[in-house]
């Protein structure tokens, strides 16, 4: 069975999901990521999730008020969003989605925010297409958002 579990700074858990992030398949931001677990680059209300399943990291996602967009308006931003092949199938990712959902909600947010360049992924949560955003590094994304009720 899976858990949802936050993560916090110093922990063995913190420890398993760096190594995790180092291992994963999504080349293209593991580097980023792991360098925010090991400099911590959390702040306030910031952090990540981790989904365990019989005590292995399987997937994560993090809860943030800054991505990789120029949108200072917008947050918290649900990213990082990420399950292991292996694991995929099991709805994984909407268990970690909904977790920080609540954990926003828990902290007074309306509505949460998802960057990606898919389509078709995040409708299935409850997510609508907003606009299209251009990341720091010129390239497009779609945004999505929804409502926390």
């Amino acid at each position: 069975m899976v858990t949802i579990r936050k993560v916090y700074r110093g922990t063995e858990l913190a420890k398993q999901l760096l190594q995790f992030v180092e291992n994963c398949s999504w080349h293209e931001v593991k580097e980023h990521i792991a360098d925010m677990l090991k400099s911590w680059k959390f702040t306030e209300w910031e952090c990540m999730f981790a989904a365990v399943d019989n005590g292995e990291i399987v997937g994560m996602a993090s809860i943030m008020k800054t991505d990789y967009y120029p949108l200072p308006e917008i947050y918290p931003w649900i990213s990082c969003i990420f399950v292991t092949e292996n694991a995929r199938g099991h709805h994984i990712s909407g268990q970690i989605i909904e977790y920080a959902n609540d954990y926003a909600k828990g902290l007074g947010y309306k509505k949460t925010y998802i960057p990606t360049e898919y389509s078709g992924l995040y409708e299935h949560y409850g997510y609508r297409y907003v606009c299209d955003i251009v990341n720091y590094g010129g390239l497009k994304d779609r945004l999505y958002s929804k409502e926390l009720v």
